[in-house]
């Protein structure tokens, strides 16, 4: 299995996967897995309730940076798309305006795991070193 190094990379593959493309599965629900823990199910509450708001909630990262990815379903990855609106940052992060740094990609180490990409929608969230190493592999980026 893949070892990725930025989470916050992993994040987006998972987004790919879990949300659009539905292949990885089951999706996550923070307010399930709120719910498992007797912990209530309401991801908003718990957030505010425990002084999460605008952090990661820790069973969420927890569980993300757990979570096994098989190289054959990173080699399906051909697209990844990066937005503030991103279904699995509001499950990380229930309280979250997308007003700050908190899902910013700080590498591209991770790239090497997905030999199939091809193209990258949503690259202005990226900083221009960024970008020039996803053009430097031949990967769009717009």
């Amino acid at each position: 299995m893949a070892t990725f190094t930025d989470l916050n990379f992993k994040l987006v593959v998972i987004e790919k996967l879990m949300y659009d493309d539905e292949t990885l599965t089951p999706a996550f629900r923070m307010a399930d897995l709120l719910k498992e823990r007797g912990l209530g199910d309401d991801p908003w509450t718990y957030a505010y309730d425990h002084d999460l708001a605008f952090k990661v909630v820790p069973e969420a990262k927890e569980y993300f940076e757990a979570l096994e990815i098989s190289d054959e379903l990173l080699a399906s990855v051909e697209e990844l798309g990066m937005d503030g609106g991103l279904r699995v940052y509001q499950e990380c992060a229930p309280v979250w305006d997308g007003e700050d740094d908190l899902f910013d990609i700080q590498v591209l180490d991770d790239l090497a795991l997905l030999p199939n990409l091809r193209r990258v929608c949503g690259s202005e969230f990226l900083g221009p070193e960024l970008r020039s190493a996803l053009a430097a592999r031949g990967i769009v980026a717009d």
